[in-house]
């Protein structure tokens, strides 16, 4: 089973917790599965069905927009993050 690495300021909707395993095949569904355990944190990073153009998510060390988006294949062992973009002056 994957597991998903979640960033400190989207902790408060995940219980708390760091990293949660996912299950799916590819990484829309493993968001699907997060969602699904995390329903608070749907907000968060989707509009509609589409990822917030500020949530980036990472297999290992690849963007998935480099990829293949919401398509990309998720291994079993694969490690994903979510990486919100910081803003400021």
């Amino acid at each position: 089973m994957a597991s998903i690495k979640i960033p400190t300021p989207l902790r408060a909707y995940t219980g708390g917790q760091s990293e949660v395993q996912v299950s799916g095949a590819h990484v829309g569904e493993v968001l699907n599965d997060l969602t699904t355990q995390f329903p608070e944190l749907r907000q968060h990073l989707f509009s509609d069905d589409k990822l917030r153009d500020f949530v980036n998510v990472f297999i290992g060390e690849e963007d998935i927009r480099f990829l293949d988006g919401l398509d990309t294949e998720v291994g079993a062992s694969d490690k994903l993050r979510i990486i919100p973009s910081i803003a400021g002056g």
